[in-house]
């Protein structure tokens, strides 16, 4: 009766581990989104008018996700104003977190 019990939790546990993960790395890929569309914006010459959340939220981004992003920008340098390592950050981190998901699962 106990290793039944202790089995079903087991497997309740790594289950939550793996939606933990996967909701990391869901909050990571949105971060980076965000990352992207505020580079765009201010790349087309947009300008916010300074606050301290703003500024807040604008360094909070650039403080997580630049260092992820400035791996891939050692190897795929920006093609003039097109910068691909967002891309290619997305993408790898989405079929790492899903392996890493798939292998906490069992």
């Amino acid at each position: 009766m106990t290793e039944a019990l202790v089995t079903v939790l087991a497997a309740s546990v790594r289950n939550e581990l793996a939606d933990f993960v996967g909701a990391l790395v869901t909050v990571y890929l949105l971060l980076i989104i965000a990352y992207i569309l505020s580079q765009l914006y201010f790349g087309f010459g947009g300008r916010m008018p300074y606050s301290r959340w703003s500024s807040g939220i604008l360094g909070f981004l650039e403080q997580t996700v630049a260092p992820y992003l400035a791996i891939f920008r050692r190897f795929i340098p920006p093609l003039g104003p097109i910068d691909l390592s967002p891309i290619v950050g997305i993408f790898l981190l989405q079929i790492v977190g899903r392996i890493v998901v798939a292998i906490i699962r069992g």
